[in-house]
């Protein structure tokens, strides 16, 4: 039975059960945090606020999450590890990096960087660093990322975004482990994700193109869909560019279409995320970890979204997903 690596150790996929594909614990600076950490507050109390929380979502039957948090949005193993700990659900962490523009400083000078001085090719550190991540474990926790993540944003394919990606696909190709993409669906940036990995050969179905459902252009959708991507429709919550109502109402046009089995529901939540001023969260009521069972999913049966649909989604789709790691 092929398995994924979760913080707690490797689960058989079928025994993933209804899945939610991108969900963060934690987003944070961890520079500023470091240096600042009044608003933060108790360590203790922030894992205490995580478990009540997760514990809320596994109570509507969710099995597992996977937590796309890498390089760039504060990854902390040891902390997930103490929440695990406490909650009967399966955590799938990820290595990887996030940037919509350049590398971090750190590797400005290694790597590629160093071709021209050099004069021969070098092989990008970032690489090695995401297959030990998968292989050996992350920072001597012994927990293995079971998912590769990397971003690109309406900044485009910048040299840093590309770098980034080349390595994520060269990771892949490695280690087997699946793909998931920040995108940006309103400039069509899925369509250069296609364009890189596919140079690089990686198959588009081990690929997930997260925040499809910011787009209501069901024709752009099918497209990539058609192309063998998984739709990550992966922000319910999150409506002020856009409705609860238009969220929903992509799914129920791409299950229509017939690509319920190229879907995966989410709502990139967290349980505390510092990139946004106290009170913000406010202007978000619905942004939580529990809206796709409370509100999302009753919204689909009743614009005719089947009961195998959501199945599909939510259990089929993730566990095809995972299904082939280790294929290359």
């Amino acid at each position: 039975m092929p398995q994924v690596q979760t913080v707690r150790g490797p689960v058989d996929t079928a025994e993933l059960g209804p899945t939610l594909m991108h969900e963060h614990v934690f987003v944070l600076n961890a520079d500023v945090q470091q240096n600042y950490p009044e608003e933060w507050g108790s360590e203790d109390d922030r894992v205490a606020d995580a478990v009540q929380k997760l514990t809320k979502l596994a109570a509507t039957g969710v099995r597992t999450i996977v937590d796309p948090t890498v390089i760039g949005l504060g990854r902390y193993i040891p902390r997930i590890q103490r929440i695990a700990e406490q909650v009967d659900l399966n955590v799938v962490v990820a290595t990887g990096c996030y940037t919509y523009d350049d590398v971090p400083f750190f590797f400005h000078h290694r790597g590629p960087a160093l071709n021209e001085a050099v004069g021969a090719e070098v092989p990008d550190p970032m690489v090695d660093m995401f297959v030990g991540d998968i292989e050996s474990g992350i920072a001597g926790t012994g927990v293995r990322a079971g998912v590769l993540k990397c971003a690109i944003d309406h900044q485009g394919l910048t040299a840093g975004v590309e770098r980034v990606m080349r390595a994520v696909a060269k990771a892949h190709r490695a280690t087997g482990v699946p793909i998931t993409v920040h995108t940006h669906p309103g400039s069509h940036t899925g369509l250069q994700v296609q364009k890189v990995l596919g140079d690089e050969g990686v198959d588009p179905r081990r690929v997930v193109l997260g925040h499809s459902g910011d787009s209501t252009d069901a024709d752009h959708l099918t497209e990539l869909a058609e192309a063998g991507f998984v739709l990550g429709m992966d922000r319910f919550g999150i409506n002020l560019d856009t409705t609860f109502e238009a969220r929903a109402d992509i799914v129920v046009e791409m299950c229509r279409r017939g690509f319920a089995g190229q879907m995966v529901l989410s709502q990139d939540a967290s349980c505390y995320i510092d990139w946004l001023a106290p009170g913000v969260m406010d202007l978000l009521p619905q942004w939580h970890y529990t809206h796709i069972h409370e509100d999302v999913l009753p919204y689909l049966r009743e614009q005719g979204v089947t009961e195998a649909q959501i199945t599909t989604m939510l259990v089929d789709n993730p566990r095809r997903y995972f299904e082939n790691v280790g294929t290359y």
